[in-house]
């Protein structure tokens, strides 16, 4: 069967219905994504459209093991506390929404130009979710605005993107011409990123949703007191408080300064940090937490550094004192809480409500609850003690190695620049450097472990599954010809239609395939109407490139579908109307750029 006679095949019509029964789920239902794209799978393999390697082949493709690896990656900046390094050098403090996502958009779209916006995205992500908590930013308002313009920013030069290479690459066997240069695409990329920044800008309030995280539903009303230390050295003496972040934490107040034996009290938020410095906050528990990742900021009390072994070995607890602890009665200080349990308080709730006392002079009662710095081995050993009410462990939390954040940074910037050189390949590169992570001990084994995100993976991997069956039965090829098949001879509608049918097919499938199936009959357009065929090369890859539609139009879309909260509707009602203001654009300049 020839994909663009028109005709069709049993198979071909089972991938298409495939296609749009999953658009129908992923719009009406709150299937899981991945469920919805396992079943599609399933069907086109037991119906045998696809055999088993072609319908697996996904799971080995090198950009999902890729996406896999650089999980593993990014828990190196995590776990050293690199990513609030990230949040506050690059993305700054942001006035509104608005400013917060062009300051996000710029440094994604600069970077994604040279780099491989899969690791951009990666390496954001982590950054993103601190950077809104601190500032009390609409996460699902900033992360489709990232994916979208890391895509932009991969249209503005060769490298920016595995489709302008394969395209290029097509132009070059097909024709035996010179391609495009390195920086040759910035002509028509650099308006990408503006009509994507723009538009964003301008539409982005309207048409980007604005949800809270599930867990925001169940606010923590306990009031812990914590006592925090600017050690000497530290990047925050001779900062403001608010230059510091300290007033952006969400329920959380610094209730006064001790300096040199004098009290602070009703500090102004223009106050100037110095080494030495005590600090006692009171709020909840998040924020209570995120002081302890903080770069700049210790505990207040000696006995976390007289626990033994490294910091990030260790994990925080929540205890509540039985009135059966030999400890009732006395002060933390005098108590020896560190001596009995082998854990040092940080933070102290009583009922609900902040202690107007330091922590070491706080007499402890029945039902304290208690914030503690230990080893893991302390809920074991605590959880059936009759000391305590209650022992949880607060998941996988810890203290985070600030002292080697110089070597994570360090390690990810050698992975960009070897492949920005050539030197390596992404994936060869994020291996080495997962690698590195793990042996400089920038992260743990185990943490890198369970870092990969299973169901971006599995959507990932099926999709490409999927995207196999509309190429194999022709009806990706069908559904380009027929769509270019509509122009009649037209130079600039067939580059108008040849721009849509790739981006429909990228929408559908992914933005590869839609690159190779739309390429020779953009090709043979121009030939049959005896043009250039360099503006119908171009348009083939900004279109395969601008995947702004659909979550999995693009690998990127699929990252921040679930950490957003987004619906699949979100990437619809913002990414179709900017797919045709792209379209316009890359139509309109083009062949001014690269005459007919």
């Amino acid at each position: 069967m020839d994909p663009t006679d028109g005709t069709l095949g049993w198979q071909g019509w089972l991938s298409i219905t495939l296609v749009l029964f999953c658009f129908v789920l992923f719009l009406r239902t709150r299937i899981a994504p991945d469920i919805v794209t396992s079943g599609a799978l399933t069907l086109l393999l037991v119906t045998g459209v696809l055999t088993v390697d072609e319908a697996l082949a996904g799971f080995a493709n090198p950009g999902v093991i890729t996406v896999a690896v650089l999980y593993m990656v990014v828990t190196g900046l995590t776990e050293t506390g690199a990513v609030s390094w990230i949040g506050q050098s690059l993305l700054g403090r942001p006035q509104d929404d608005a400013d917060a996502r062009l300051r996000l958009m710029l440094p994604a779209a600069g970077i994604s130009a040279f780099l491989n916006n899969t690791p951009v995205v990666a390496i954001f992500i982590p950054a993103v979710l601190d950077w809104a908590k601190r500032h009390r930013l609409s996460l699902s308002g900033l992360l489709i605005p990232l994916s979208y313009a890391s895509i932009a920013g991969g249209t503005c030069t060769l490298i920016g993107t595995s489709t302008n290479l394969v395209v290029d690459g097509m132009y070059t066997a097909r024709t035996g011409g010179k391609g495009l240069g390195l920086l040759e695409l910035a002509w028509i990329g650099v308006p990408v990123v503006l009509t994507v920044v723009v538009f964003l800008q301008v539409f982005g309030q309207r048409l980007l949703p604005t949800r809270r995280p599930a867990t925001e539903s169940f606010a923590d009303v306990r009031s812990y007191t914590v006592e925090m230390l600017v050690p000497a050295g530290s990047p925050l003496a001779g900062k403001s408080i608010e230059a510091a972040g300290l007033r952006q934490l969400p329920g959380l107040y610094l209730v006064e300064i001790e300096r040199g034996g004098q009290i602070m009290p009703a500090v102004s938020s223009q106050a100037e940090l110095r080494a030495g410095d005590r600090l006692v906050f009171a709020g909840m528990l998040d924020s209570v937490m995120d002081l302890q990742r903080m770069r700049g900021l210790l505990p207040a009390t000696d006995q976390v550094f007289k626990l033994g072994g490294r910091r990030q070995d260790r994990c925080f607890v929540e205890a509540v004192l039985s009135n059966k602890s030999p400890l009732v009665g006395r002060s933390v200080r005098v108590g020896r809480f560190r001596a009995h349990y082998n854990a040092a308080i940080i933070a102290l709730s009583r009922n609900g409500e902040r202690v107007q006392r330091k922590i070491g002079d706080i007499v402890l009662a029945p039902g304290d609850t208690l914030l503690l710095e230990t080893h893991p081995e302390f809920v074991l050993q605590q959880r059936n003690a009759r000391d305590f009410l209650v022992v949880a462990q607060l998941g996988d939390d810890h203290p985070p190695a600030h002292e080697r954040a110089p070597i994570a940074i360090a390690i990810v910037a050698a992975m960009v620049l070897s492949v920005a050189t050539g030197l390596l390949g992404m994936l060869e590169a994020a291996m080495l450097a997962a690698g590195g992570m793990v042996l400089t001990r920038c992260t743990a084994g185990r943490v890198a472990r369970r870092a990969p995100d299973l169901q971006v993976l599995v959507v990932i991997a099926t999709s490409l599954g999927i995207g196999t069956a509309l190429e194999k039965t022709g009806a990706a090829g069908m559904l380009a010809g027929s769509v270019i098949g509509l122009a009649q001879g037209q130079p600039w509608l067939s580059l108008a239609l040849v721009f849509l049918a790739a981006a429909v097919l990228t929408a559908l499938a992914t933005n590869n395939v839609a690159a190779v199936l739309v390429f020779p009959i953009a090709m043979d357009a121009a030939r049959l109407m005896d043009v250039s065929p360099m503006p119908f090369m171009v348009a083939v890859m900004v279109a395969a490139s601008t995947a702004f539609a659909t979550p999995i139009g693009y690998q990127t879309n699929l990252m921040v579908y679930s950490v957003g909260g987004y619906r699949f509707g979100d990437f619809l009602r913002a990414g179709v109307p900017l797919t045709l203001l792209v379209g316009v654009v890359t139509v309109a300049l083009a062949p001014l750029i690269w005459p007919f």
